[in-house]
């Protein structure tokens, strides 16, 4: 029986691992080290040359990264991953390879605040152009492209206010126009959602969120679905269509074929500029994954129950969790991620900015920190942290406005999570 032929859970486990060849260790070991003996010569020149795949220096690759590697693109259903440092290095290391200065991409203003800022300005210095347009209304997307469009850009569940994204709808536009769709997957993970089976191109991560589920390891991931054609249009991604110099005019598309984008992000992009994971967090991160869907769907089944209990509360203005039933989301919530609708949701206080603000402060068992996808329940108030960059439009635009508080339900009993609320509501 092949890999593939098994079941979620079962590949959780044990996709992209055997046991340690020199030890007979089960679990797989921690390799910290820098770099790795070659067998020969003329080994060590087929490596460099990309003739052969293997360790050259952990920068690049390492293989306990390589067995997260495995583990994640085996869940998601791509050819090929590449672990990086964070999320936010995913997201660096996946526009290098489709960007040339002066570019541009669509992505939805429904994003993490952190992408938000990444995309506005920091990209700026590369000359990338951010687009904006509404997942809310997929034909915005199309509106937004140019002949300077190199790829689309979506969370599958947005974060902070938990709404789902029509990623078929959106498929079906960057397919009429031969760009990459490329769909964050952080909130959902492959247990909730699998966008390759939608559409998308290419899928990236925070790692540190759900796939490791302890909040004790930074990461990042991104995988290759095999689904583009990188040469189809002439001199639209050099790096990946034409002659490289660095490898001594290879054309990654032509020699490495349906992996040919991950190819790219570790040897030109981790090469380069060395957003390198870190062999421990990878373990740790390996670790946590192999109880990735007992965590989900406990996560979603008490989630839905915090959910309910603050959509009937006097002081609450309104929740926004796919969910519930008479969300606008809950019907693209059953179709994209039936099983559940995800552990980050927003709602909203009468009360506003101070209210909220109260409530974030009065709060005794959920952690206020600027992070999701904890064991533990997370708090935070995004308007005065994580999304503080933003224009008021903006707020408004991405779920996160002066009144909304933001929630990430973790594994406690989900009847404390309700009482430690309830109590910081009425305090």
């Amino acid at each position: 029986m092949s890999e593939e032929d098994y079941g979620f859970d079962t590949r959780a486990i044990h996709a992209g691992a055997q046991p340690d060849p020199a030890t007979g260790a089960r679990a797989t070991p921690i390799y910290q080290t820098t770099s790795f003996v070659f067998d020969d010569t003329q080994h060590a020149a087929d490596l460099f040359a990309l003739r052969s795949f293997g360790n050259i220096y952990t920068r690049i690759m390492n293989p306990t990264q390589a067995v997260l590697e495995s583990k994640v693109a085996s869940l998601e259903g791509g050819t090929a991953a590449v672990a990086c440092a964070s999320g936010h290095a995913a997201q660096f290391l996946v526009f290098h390879l489709l960007m040339q200065p002066g570019d541009e991409f669509v992505a939805a203003s429904q994003l993490y605040g952190g992408s938000i800022n990444q995309f506005n300005h920091s990209f700026k210095s590369f000359n990338w152009k951010v687009v904006w347009a509404n997942a809310d209304k997929p034909r915005s997307f199309e509106k937004a492209i140019t002949k300077k469009t190199k790829a689309i850009f979506i969370e599958s569940i947005a974060n902070p206010g938990g709404k789902v994204t029509d990623l078929a709808a959106i498929a079906e536009i960057a397919r009429e126009n031969k760009i990459p769709l490329i769909v964050d997957n952080t909130l959902a993970t492959p247990y909730l959602c699998r966008p390759f089976e939608h559409g998308a191109d290419i899928v990236v991560h925070s790692l540190t969120k759900f796939m490791g589920g302890h909040g004790n390891s930074m990461g990042g991931v991104i995988v290759d679905g095999g689904t583009f054609n990188w040469s189809e249009q002439a001199g639209k991604y050099p790096l990946l269509s034409e002659p490289n110099a660095s490898y001594n005019g290879m054309v990654l598309s032509e020699t490495f074929g349906n992996i040919a984008f991950a190819i790219g992000a570790r040897v030109l992009g981790l090469r380069d500029f060395g957003p390198a994971i870190s062999p421990t967090n990878a373990f740790n991160i390996l670790t946590g994954m192999e109880t990735l869907s007992l965590r989900m769907q406990r996560h979603c089944d008490s989630t839905l129950k915090v959910a309910k209990w603050l959509n009937k509360n006097d002081a609450v203005s309104w929740v926004s969790y796919a969910g519930l039933k008479k969300d606008p989301y809950h019907k693209l919530q059953k179709r994209y991620a039936p099983k559940g609708a995800g552990a980050v949701f927003t709602f909203g206080l009468n009360g506003g900015y101070d209210m909220g603000v109260k409530v974030v402060s009065n709060v005794e068992l959920f952690s206020h920190l600027a992070n999701v996808g904890d064991t533990r329940s997370l708090i935070i108030h995004p308007a005065s942290t994580t999304h503080s960059q933003l224009s008021a439009a903006q707020l408004l635009k991405a779920g996160a406005g002066p009144e909304v508080v933001r929630l990430s339900i973790g594994l406690e009993d989900p009847a404390d999570l309700i009482a430690d609320l309830d109590q910081a509501i009425k305090a």
